[in-house]
């Protein structure tokens, strides 16, 4: 079975300057963050402001699901942390 990304709330973590997004796969939910690092990597004019993270995120949410997706097909974990290594 396949992650599926049917929740689109997301929502920024201060401390660890990161956005944090969900996946299903059947009655499995799964943790992802991105970090600034990489919302930066994948759109350059982005500041590193809550508001400007979490505008990068939604810009490029296709890309980021599918690398959340690559990143689940390795083997399940609690959380995935999608550093900008994943882009």
């Amino acid at each position: 079975m396949t992650i599926a990304f049917p929740n689109a709330a997301r929502s920024f973590d201060p401390a660890k300057r990161s956005i944090r997004f969900w996946g299903h796969e059947s009655q499995f939910e799964f943790t992802f963050e991105v970090d600034a690092h990489a919302l930066q990597r994948l759109s350059p004019q982005s500041a590193d402001d809550e508001t400007s993270l979490l505008r990068a995120f939604d810009a490029n949410r296709a890309r980021i699901e599918a690398a959340a997706g690559l990143a689940h097909s390795r083997g399940r974990q609690t959380v995935y942390h999608l550093s900008a290594a994943a882009f």
